[in-house]
Protein backbone atom coordinates (compact mmCIF):
# COMPACT_ATOMS: atom_id res chain seq x y z
CA UNK A 1 0.00 0.00 0.00
CA UNK A 2 1.56 3.27 -1.13
CA UNK A 3 0.73 6.81 -0.02
CA UNK A 4 2.79 9.39 -1.92
CA UNK A 5 4.11 12.42 -0.01
CA UNK A 6 6.68 14.42 -1.95
CA UNK A 7 7.08 17.36 0.43
CA UNK A 8 10.28 15.92 1.95
CA UNK A 9 12.90 13.57 0.41
CA UNK A 10 12.20 10.65 2.76
CA UNK A 11 10.34 7.34 2.70
CA UNK A 12 8.73 5.38 5.53
CA UNK A 13 8.12 1.62 5.45
CA UNK A 14 6.10 -0.56 7.80
CA UNK A 15 5.88 -4.29 7.15
CA UNK A 16 2.79 -5.44 9.05
CA UNK A 17 2.76 -9.19 9.72
CA UNK A 18 -0.46 -10.79 10.96
CA UNK A 19 1.03 -12.24 14.16
CA UNK A 20 1.42 -10.10 17.30
CA UNK A 21 1.21 -11.29 20.87
CA UNK A 22 -2.06 -13.06 19.96
CA UNK A 23 0.15 -15.52 18.09
CA UNK A 24 1.60 -16.59 21.45
CA UNK A 25 -1.52 -18.75 21.67
CA UNK A 26 0.47 -21.39 19.78
CA UNK A 27 3.71 -21.07 21.69
CA UNK A 28 5.20 -19.74 24.92
CA UNK A 29 3.79 -16.38 26.14
CA UNK A 30 6.23 -13.57 25.35
CA UNK A 31 7.62 -15.23 22.21
CA UNK A 32 6.32 -12.56 19.82
CA UNK A 33 7.74 -9.68 21.84
CA UNK A 34 11.12 -11.34 22.34
CA UNK A 35 11.37 -12.39 18.68
CA UNK A 36 10.69 -8.90 17.39
CA UNK A 37 13.07 -7.29 19.90
CA UNK A 38 15.80 -9.61 18.67
CA UNK A 39 14.96 -9.40 14.96
CA UNK A 40 17.67 -6.84 14.13
CA UNK A 41 20.35 -8.51 16.30
CA UNK A 42 22.04 -10.04 13.31
CA UNK A 43 21.52 -11.68 9.92
CA UNK A 44 23.42 -14.14 7.77
CA UNK A 45 25.36 -11.19 6.32
CA UNK A 46 25.47 -8.58 9.09
CA UNK A 47 26.03 -8.41 12.84
CA UNK A 48 23.93 -6.16 15.05
CA UNK A 49 26.73 -3.59 15.14
CA UNK A 50 27.08 -3.64 11.37
CA UNK A 51 23.34 -3.11 10.95
CA UNK A 52 23.42 -0.19 13.38
CA UNK A 53 26.51 1.41 11.84
CA UNK A 54 25.28 1.08 8.25
CA UNK A 55 21.92 2.60 9.11
CA UNK A 56 23.55 5.49 10.97
CA UNK A 57 25.78 6.31 8.00
CA UNK A 58 22.71 6.34 5.75
CA UNK A 59 20.68 8.58 8.08
CA UNK A 60 18.16 5.75 8.37
CA UNK A 61 16.51 3.98 11.30
CA UNK A 62 15.01 0.52 11.71
CA UNK A 63 12.89 -0.94 14.50
CA UNK A 64 10.69 -3.97 15.11
CA UNK A 65 7.95 -4.76 17.59
CA UNK A 66 4.59 -6.38 18.27
CA UNK A 67 1.20 -5.23 19.45
CA UNK A 68 -1.81 -7.44 20.12
CA UNK A 69 -2.63 -8.43 16.53
CA UNK A 70 0.43 -7.58 14.45
CA UNK A 71 4.21 -7.73 14.40
CA UNK A 72 5.88 -5.06 12.32
CA UNK A 73 9.25 -3.97 11.02
CA UNK A 74 9.64 -0.22 10.45
CA UNK A 75 12.18 1.60 8.30
CA UNK A 76 12.72 5.33 7.85
CA UNK A 77 15.20 6.40 5.19
CA UNK A 78 16.17 9.44 3.17
CA UNK A 79 15.41 9.28 -0.54
CA UNK A 80 19.08 9.48 -1.71
CA UNK A 81 20.00 6.43 0.40
CA UNK A 82 16.84 4.45 -0.32
CA UNK A 83 18.47 1.53 -2.15
CA UNK A 84 21.12 0.83 0.46
CA UNK A 85 18.60 1.14 3.29
CA UNK A 86 16.26 -1.30 1.54
CA UNK A 87 19.10 -3.82 1.27
CA UNK A 88 19.46 -3.80 5.06
CA UNK A 89 15.69 -3.80 5.60
CA UNK A 90 15.11 -6.86 3.42
CA UNK A 91 18.05 -8.65 5.03
CA UNK A 92 16.64 -8.10 8.54
CA UNK A 93 13.12 -9.16 7.50
CA UNK A 94 14.15 -12.29 5.64
CA UNK A 95 17.39 -13.52 7.22
CA UNK A 96 17.52 -13.00 11.00
CA UNK A 97 19.69 -15.52 12.86
CA UNK A 98 19.02 -14.47 16.48
CA UNK A 99 22.59 -14.78 17.80
CA UNK A 100 22.77 -16.59 21.14
CA UNK A 101 24.49 -13.77 23.01
CA UNK A 102 21.93 -11.20 21.86
CA UNK A 103 19.09 -13.60 22.62
CA UNK A 104 20.32 -14.08 26.19
CA UNK A 105 20.74 -10.32 26.68
CA UNK A 106 17.25 -9.48 25.41
CA UNK A 107 15.79 -12.37 27.41
CA UNK A 108 17.23 -10.81 30.59
CA UNK A 109 15.93 -7.37 29.59
CA UNK A 110 12.42 -8.72 29.06
CA UNK A 111 12.53 -10.59 32.37
CA UNK A 112 13.49 -7.34 34.10
CA UNK A 113 10.62 -5.59 32.30
CA UNK A 114 8.16 -8.20 33.57
CA UNK A 115 9.45 -7.75 37.11
CA UNK A 116 8.87 -4.01 36.74
CA UNK A 117 5.36 -4.58 35.36
CA UNK A 118 4.54 -6.66 38.42
CA UNK A 119 5.26 -3.69 40.69
CA UNK A 120 3.52 -0.93 38.72
CA UNK A 121 -0.24 -0.78 39.51
CA UNK A 122 -1.46 -0.06 35.98
CA UNK A 123 0.63 -2.75 34.30
CA UNK A 124 -0.29 -5.17 37.10
CA UNK A 125 -3.95 -4.82 36.13
CA UNK A 126 -3.24 -4.98 32.39
CA UNK A 127 -1.36 -8.22 32.96
CA UNK A 128 -4.24 -10.00 34.71
CA UNK A 129 -7.34 -8.58 32.95
CA UNK A 130 -7.01 -10.71 29.76
CA UNK A 131 -6.73 -13.93 31.74
CA UNK A 132 -9.90 -13.06 33.64
CA UNK A 133 -11.75 -11.68 30.60
CA UNK A 134 -10.89 -14.27 27.94
CA UNK A 135 -9.79 -17.39 29.80
CA UNK A 136 -7.53 -20.17 28.58
CA UNK A 137 -7.35 -21.03 24.89
CA UNK A 138 -8.23 -17.58 23.53
CA UNK A 139 -5.61 -15.69 21.55
CA UNK A 140 -6.09 -12.64 23.79
CA UNK A 141 -5.75 -14.54 27.08
CA UNK A 142 -2.13 -13.52 27.79
CA UNK A 143 -1.00 -10.26 29.47
CA UNK A 144 -1.93 -7.18 27.41
CA UNK A 145 1.67 -6.01 27.79
CA UNK A 146 2.66 -8.91 25.52
CA UNK A 147 5.64 -9.75 27.71
CA UNK A 148 4.51 -13.11 29.05
CA UNK A 149 5.64 -14.25 32.49
CA UNK A 150 9.05 -14.73 34.10
CA UNK A 151 8.50 -18.48 33.89
CA UNK A 152 7.53 -18.43 30.21
CA UNK A 153 10.44 -16.19 29.19
CA UNK A 154 12.88 -18.43 31.11
CA UNK A 155 11.69 -21.43 29.06
CA UNK A 156 12.41 -19.81 25.70
CA UNK A 157 15.42 -20.84 23.65
CA UNK A 158 16.85 -19.28 20.52
CA UNK A 159 15.14 -21.89 18.35
CA UNK A 160 11.72 -20.68 19.53
CA UNK A 161 12.42 -17.29 17.97
CA UNK A 162 13.50 -18.84 14.71
CA UNK A 163 10.36 -21.00 14.72
CA UNK A 164 8.11 -17.96 15.34
CA UNK A 165 9.74 -16.12 12.43
CA UNK A 166 9.45 -19.12 10.10
CA UNK A 167 5.80 -19.68 11.09
CA UNK A 168 4.44 -16.17 10.69
CA UNK A 169 6.76 -14.30 8.32
CA UNK A 170 5.11 -15.48 5.09
CA UNK A 171 4.80 -13.27 2.03
CA UNK A 172 1.01 -13.72 1.93
CA UNK A 173 0.68 -13.01 5.67
CA UNK A 174 2.17 -9.51 5.48
CA UNK A 175 1.31 -6.07 4.12
CA UNK A 176 3.99 -3.53 3.29
CA UNK A 177 2.97 0.08 3.85
CA UNK A 178 5.06 2.72 2.06
CA UNK A 179 4.62 6.45 2.69
CA UNK A 180 6.84 9.16 1.29
CA UNK A 181 8.75 10.54 -1.67
CA UNK A 182 8.34 7.73 -4.19
CA UNK A 183 5.92 6.32 -6.76
CA UNK A 184 4.58 2.85 -7.38
CA UNK A 185 6.51 2.53 -10.63
CA UNK A 186 9.72 3.48 -8.83
CA UNK A 187 9.36 1.48 -5.60
CA UNK A 188 7.79 -1.74 -6.88
CA UNK A 189 10.84 -2.96 -8.87
CA UNK A 190 13.09 -2.22 -5.90
CA UNK A 191 10.86 -4.30 -3.61
CA UNK A 192 10.46 -7.12 -6.13
CA UNK A 193 14.22 -7.36 -6.48
CA UNK A 194 14.80 -7.72 -2.74
CA UNK A 195 11.77 -9.79 -1.73
CA UNK A 196 11.32 -11.98 -4.82
CA UNK A 197 12.50 -15.13 -3.01
CA UNK A 198 10.13 -14.66 -0.06
CA UNK A 199 7.79 -17.64 0.05
CA UNK A 200 4.10 -17.76 0.82
CA UNK A 201 2.62 -20.43 3.07
CA UNK A 202 -0.03 -21.37 5.58
CA UNK A 203 -0.13 -19.84 9.05
CA UNK A 204 -2.03 -20.98 12.16
CA UNK A 205 -5.53 -19.62 12.70
CA UNK A 206 -5.66 -17.53 15.86
CA UNK A 207 -8.66 -18.08 18.13
CA UNK A 208 -10.44 -14.73 18.03
CA UNK A 209 -13.85 -16.16 18.86
CA UNK A 210 -16.50 -14.00 20.57
CA UNK A 211 -16.47 -14.03 24.36
CA UNK A 212 -19.55 -14.66 26.47
CA UNK A 213 -20.35 -11.93 28.98
CA UNK A 214 -20.09 -12.92 32.63
CA UNK A 215 -23.32 -14.07 34.28
CA UNK A 216 -22.58 -11.75 37.21
CA UNK A 217 -20.12 -9.16 38.47
CA UNK A 218 -16.66 -10.39 39.48
CA UNK A 219 -14.33 -8.54 41.86
CA UNK A 220 -10.59 -9.17 42.26
CA UNK A 221 -8.03 -7.54 44.51
CA UNK A 222 -4.26 -7.43 44.01
CA UNK A 223 -2.53 -6.55 47.26
CA UNK A 224 0.11 -3.84 47.01
CA UNK A 225 1.14 -3.08 50.59
CA UNK A 226 1.92 0.56 51.28
CA UNK A 227 0.34 1.75 48.04
CA UNK A 228 -0.55 5.45 48.27
CA UNK A 229 -3.60 5.08 46.05
CA UNK A 230 -5.86 2.40 44.62
CA UNK A 231 -6.03 1.68 40.91
CA UNK A 232 -9.50 0.57 39.84
CA UNK A 233 -10.16 -1.24 36.56
CA UNK A 234 -13.60 -2.42 35.46
CA UNK A 235 -14.10 -4.04 32.09
CA UNK A 236 -15.61 -6.64 29.82
CA UNK A 237 -15.20 -7.80 26.24
CA UNK A 238 -16.56 -5.53 23.50
CA UNK A 239 -17.06 -5.98 19.72
CA UNK A 240 -14.00 -6.01 17.43
CA UNK A 241 -12.58 -2.74 16.10
CA UNK A 242 -14.32 -3.38 12.81
CA UNK A 243 -18.06 -3.58 13.47
CA UNK A 244 -21.16 -1.83 12.09
CA UNK A 245 -21.67 0.26 15.24
CA UNK A 246 -18.03 1.27 15.70
CA UNK A 247 -18.42 5.04 15.32
CA UNK A 248 -21.40 5.09 17.68
CA UNK A 249 -19.45 2.96 20.18
CA UNK A 250 -16.45 5.29 19.92
CA UNK A 251 -18.70 8.27 20.59
CA UNK A 252 -20.36 6.50 23.50
CA UNK A 253 -16.93 5.84 25.02
CA UNK A 254 -15.83 9.46 24.53
CA UNK A 255 -18.86 10.72 26.44
CA UNK A 256 -18.50 8.15 29.21
CA UNK A 257 -14.76 8.32 29.80
CA UNK A 258 -12.75 8.95 26.63
CA UNK A 259 -12.06 12.68 27.05
CA UNK A 260 -11.20 15.11 29.84
CA UNK A 261 -14.79 16.37 29.98
CA UNK A 262 -16.24 12.85 30.07
CA UNK A 263 -18.64 11.79 32.80
CA UNK A 264 -16.18 9.61 34.70
CA UNK A 265 -13.52 12.29 34.87
CA UNK A 266 -15.88 15.12 35.72
CA UNK A 267 -17.31 13.02 38.53
CA UNK A 268 -14.23 11.54 40.21
CA UNK A 269 -11.77 14.35 39.46
CA UNK A 270 -13.65 17.61 39.06
CA UNK A 271 -16.58 17.00 41.40
CA UNK A 272 -15.33 14.57 44.06
CA UNK A 273 -11.58 15.35 43.88
CA UNK A 274 -10.80 11.70 44.59
CA UNK A 275 -8.69 11.15 41.47
CA UNK A 276 -6.24 12.96 39.22
CA UNK A 277 -8.09 11.50 36.26
CA UNK A 278 -10.64 8.79 35.43
CA UNK A 279 -11.23 7.42 31.97
CA UNK A 280 -12.55 4.60 29.81
CA UNK A 281 -10.97 3.12 26.71
CA UNK A 282 -11.41 0.49 24.03
CA UNK A 283 -8.22 -1.46 23.35
CA UNK A 284 -8.14 -1.82 19.57
CA UNK A 285 -8.22 -5.44 18.41
CA UNK A 286 -9.22 -7.52 15.43
CA UNK A 287 -11.24 -9.82 17.70
CA UNK A 288 -13.36 -9.08 20.79
CA UNK A 289 -11.50 -6.24 22.49
CA UNK A 290 -11.30 -5.07 26.07
CA UNK A 291 -13.54 -2.21 27.12
CA UNK A 292 -12.12 -0.81 30.36
CA UNK A 293 -13.02 1.95 32.82
CA UNK A 294 -10.02 3.06 34.84
CA UNK A 295 -9.38 5.34 37.79
CA UNK A 296 -6.48 5.86 40.21
CA UNK A 297 -8.10 7.11 43.42
CA UNK A 298 -7.12 8.03 46.95
CA UNK A 299 -7.05 4.92 49.13
CA UNK A 300 -9.74 5.96 51.59
CA UNK A 301 -12.21 6.52 48.73
CA UNK A 302 -11.77 3.17 46.97
CA UNK A 303 -15.22 1.78 47.76
CA UNK A 304 -16.92 5.12 47.12
CA UNK A 305 -15.13 5.49 43.75
CA UNK A 306 -16.24 2.02 42.67
CA UNK A 307 -19.82 2.99 43.52
CA UNK A 308 -19.56 6.18 41.45
CA UNK A 309 -18.04 4.36 38.47
CA UNK A 310 -20.78 1.74 38.64
CA UNK A 311 -23.41 4.49 38.86
CA UNK A 312 -22.04 6.28 35.77
CA UNK A 313 -21.94 3.10 33.68
CA UNK A 314 -25.45 2.01 34.68
CA UNK A 315 -26.80 5.53 34.25
CA UNK A 316 -25.51 5.71 30.70
CA UNK A 317 -27.87 2.93 29.62
CA UNK A 318 -30.57 3.84 32.13
CA UNK A 319 -31.89 7.13 33.39
CA UNK A 320 -29.04 9.29 32.08
CA UNK A 321 -28.54 8.50 28.39
CA UNK A 322 -26.28 10.67 26.26
CA UNK A 323 -27.57 14.24 25.92
CA UNK A 324 -27.70 16.44 22.83
CA UNK A 325 -24.99 18.68 24.28
CA UNK A 326 -22.69 15.72 24.97
CA UNK A 327 -23.23 14.29 21.50
CA UNK A 328 -22.50 17.63 19.84
CA UNK A 329 -19.29 18.05 21.86
CA UNK A 330 -18.13 14.53 21.00
CA UNK A 331 -18.89 15.03 17.30
CA UNK A 332 -16.83 18.22 17.21
CA UNK A 333 -13.96 16.57 19.06
CA UNK A 334 -13.91 13.58 16.72
CA UNK A 335 -14.08 15.63 13.49
CA UNK A 336 -12.30 18.94 14.12
CA UNK A 337 -9.17 17.11 15.32
CA UNK A 338 -8.85 15.30 11.98
CA UNK A 339 -7.21 18.21 10.15
CA UNK A 340 -3.97 17.74 12.06
CA UNK A 341 -4.05 13.97 12.22
CA UNK A 342 -1.91 13.24 9.17
CA UNK A 343 0.69 16.01 9.34
CA UNK A 344 3.64 13.58 9.37
CA UNK A 345 4.41 10.55 7.23
CA UNK A 346 4.63 8.44 10.38
CA UNK A 347 1.05 9.43 11.22
CA UNK A 348 -0.10 8.37 7.76
CA UNK A 349 1.67 5.02 8.22
CA UNK A 350 -0.12 4.58 11.54
CA UNK A 351 -3.55 5.22 10.02
CA UNK A 352 -2.94 2.85 7.11
CA UNK A 353 -1.71 0.22 9.56
CA UNK A 354 -4.95 0.70 11.49
CA UNK A 355 -6.93 -0.13 8.36
CA UNK A 356 -4.75 -3.16 7.63
CA UNK A 357 -4.65 -4.57 11.15
CA UNK A 358 -8.37 -4.28 11.82
CA UNK A 359 -9.69 -4.99 8.32
CA UNK A 360 -11.24 -1.54 7.95
CA UNK A 361 -12.56 -0.49 4.51
CA UNK A 362 -10.24 1.56 2.32
CA UNK A 363 -12.54 4.58 2.51
CA UNK A 364 -12.81 4.44 6.32
CA UNK A 365 -11.17 7.80 7.00
CA UNK A 366 -12.78 9.41 3.94
CA UNK A 367 -16.29 8.59 5.12
CA UNK A 368 -15.54 8.91 8.87
CA UNK A 369 -16.41 12.64 9.36
CA UNK A 370 -19.75 12.31 7.61
CA UNK A 371 -20.71 9.24 9.62
CA UNK A 372 -19.80 11.01 12.86
CA UNK A 373 -21.97 14.01 11.94
CA UNK A 374 -24.86 11.68 11.03
CA UNK A 375 -24.95 10.13 14.51
CA UNK A 376 -28.20 10.59 16.41
CA UNK A 377 -28.97 10.36 20.11
CA UNK A 378 -30.89 7.18 19.35
CA UNK A 379 -27.95 5.50 17.58
CA UNK A 380 -25.50 6.28 20.40
CA UNK A 381 -28.00 5.16 23.02
CA UNK A 382 -28.60 1.93 21.09
CA UNK A 383 -24.84 1.30 20.92
CA UNK A 384 -24.61 1.82 24.68
CA UNK A 385 -27.55 -0.47 25.42
CA UNK A 386 -26.12 -3.24 23.26
CA UNK A 387 -22.47 -2.98 24.24
CA UNK A 388 -22.32 -1.82 27.88
CA UNK A 389 -22.85 -4.64 30.37
CA UNK A 390 -22.66 -3.27 33.94
CA UNK A 391 -23.85 -6.53 35.47
CA UNK A 392 -21.01 -8.43 33.76
CA UNK A 393 -18.10 -6.18 34.72
CA UNK A 394 -14.84 -7.69 35.88
CA UNK A 395 -13.39 -5.42 38.56
CA UNK A 396 -9.68 -5.48 39.35
CA UNK A 397 -8.44 -3.27 42.16
CA UNK A 398 -4.74 -2.82 42.92
CA UNK A 399 -4.05 -1.34 46.34
CA UNK A 400 -3.22 -1.80 50.00
CA UNK A 401 -5.36 -4.77 51.03
CA UNK A 402 -5.26 -3.90 54.73
CA UNK A 403 -6.90 -0.53 54.02
CA UNK A 404 -9.40 -1.33 51.27
CA UNK A 405 -10.49 -4.97 51.51
CA UNK A 406 -13.30 -4.49 54.04
CA UNK A 407 -14.78 -1.59 52.07
CA UNK A 408 -14.81 -3.57 48.83
CA UNK A 409 -16.47 -6.51 50.57
CA UNK A 410 -19.10 -4.15 52.02
CA UNK A 411 -20.27 -3.41 48.47
CA UNK A 412 -21.74 -6.89 48.37
CA UNK A 413 -21.35 -7.13 44.59
CA UNK A 414 -19.62 -10.51 44.57
CA UNK A 415 -17.29 -12.67 46.56
CA UNK A 416 -14.05 -10.73 46.32
CA UNK A 417 -11.10 -12.89 45.27
CA UNK A 418 -7.48 -12.14 46.12
CA UNK A 419 -5.08 -12.70 43.21
CA UNK A 420 -1.37 -12.22 42.62
CA UNK A 421 0.35 -10.16 39.90
CA UNK A 422 -0.08 -13.04 37.42
CA UNK A 423 -3.82 -13.42 38.05
CA UNK A 424 -3.52 -16.58 40.14
CA UNK A 425 -5.74 -17.00 43.19
CA UNK A 426 -4.06 -16.42 46.54
CA UNK A 427 -5.25 -18.76 49.26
Amino acid sequence: ILAERHSTPAVNFDLVVDAGSAADQFTTPGTAKLTMRALDSGTKQRTALQISDELALLGASLSAGSDLDASDVVLFTLKPTLDKALDIYADVVLNPIFPEADFKRIQKELTARIQQEQTEPISMALRVLPKLMYGAGHAYGNPLTGSGTEESIAKLVREDLRRFHDTWFKADNATLIVVGDTTLSEILPKLEKRFAAWKSGQTPRKNLAPVEQRAKTEVYLIDRPGSLQSIIFAGHAAPPRSNPQEIAIETMNNVLGGTFTSRLNMNLREDKHWSYGAMSFLWSARGPRPFVCYAPVQTDKTKESMLEMDKEIKGFIGRQPVTAEELSSAQKNQTLSLSGQWETSAAVVSSVKEMVSYALPEDYFVTYPGKVRELSLASVHAAAKENLHPASLIWVVVGDRAKIESGIKDLGWADMKLIDANGNLVK
